[in-house]
């Protein structure tokens, strides 16, 4: 999904209006093609770190999908992270300096770095550990936009690369909102396991049902956004208004119906698949954009 969002990000968003509004990229198609290989080996990595500390709360929460020491050694899983990391990280670096600006190579050495500690401690605190895979997951997508427009920025084109850079920052707003309302829903599923490993989330300090409400509540928060997005700056186009409205906006709207009855973890992981389904078609949504431009 992450290398999805990029290219579209790119191939649907910023290419399209080169030449009808002047969009300066930076990134020819093969280092934008080492780009998402960075991001994905990165993020890799974290799964792979995150599966070694996790192999005591798998083994309850979902045993039949257990892989370290199971199908592969955690000696063999820990190489696999290092050879991930140094691959993501040293693309990173080679990108960073090929397009003068090195500093940004510290972007890829922190998501490294953060994605280590959220797997070995922060993930045991509760909330901060679901902010901070979030925020790594919008940056992700604000990746695109730093790599691309901010390199080719200058007082002329400023106005329009900073339209586009907003534009991109409103979907990693988005990306950010439903991954961790995500994230608080996996909690809510994984507390057996959670408790038994001694991880202080949120569901285990104030059980199932507060926390099912302060999802809820956070869940209102995409909804009410999107709506007042559609109704400021779409409002004219009725095929995306009907796109968000029935792709993107009422599955929210029943997730946050779902939650008020959820109490098993069958009912918390279809509410966990059905966030993970509008993420993908709020991030198809780039694929409106040059309708909604154009017109």
């Amino acid at each position: 999904m992450i290398a999805l969002v990029q290219y579209l990000i790119k191939y649907a968003l910023l290419l399209p209006f080169q030449q009808s509004h002047g969009v300066l990229i930076t990134l020819s198609d093969f280092n934008f093609f080492l780009l998402v290989l960075a991001t994905v080996c990165i993020a890799a990595g974290g799964y792979v770190i995150n599966d070694i500390y996790d192999v005591e709360t798998d083994t309850i929460n979902k045993p039949n999908r257990l892989i370290i020491n199971k199908h592969i050694s955690e000696k063999s899983a820990n190489t696999i992270f290092i050879v991930l990391n140094v691959i993501g990280v040293g693309l990173g670096f080679y990108l960073s300096n090929g397009i003068g600006k090195p500093e940004f190579f510290a972007i890829f050495f922190m998501t490294s770095a953060l994605l280590y500690m959220y797997a070995s401690y922060l993930k045991q605190i509760a909330v901060v550990g679901n902010v901070v895979v979030s925020i790594i997951v919008c940056l992700s997508i604000l990746l695109v936009g730093i790599f691309e427009l901010i390199p080719a920025m200058t007082d002329n084109n400023k106005a329009i690369q900073s339209t586009f850079l907003n534009i991109i920052r409103d979907y990693a707003f988005f990306a950010f909102m439903i991954n961790l309302i995500r994230e608080v829903v996996k909690d809510i599923e994984d507390i057996d396991g959670d408790y038994k490993a001694g991880i202080q989330t949120l569901p285990i300090l104030l059980g199932r049902e507060r926390t099912s409400k302060i999802v809820f509540i956070l869940s209102l928060i995409p909804i009410f956004s999107i709506v007042y997005y559609v109704i400021t700056y779409l409002f004219k186009q009725q095929l995306v208004v009907g796109y968000f409205l029935i792709l993107v906006v009422a599955p929210l709207i029943y997730v946050s119906i779902k939650l008020f009855s959820a109490e098993n973890n069958a009912q918390y992981k279809h509410i966990s698949l059905v966030l993970k389904l509008v993420m993908l078609t709020g991030m198809l949504s780039l694929l409106l954009y040059k309708f909604i431009i154009l017109n």
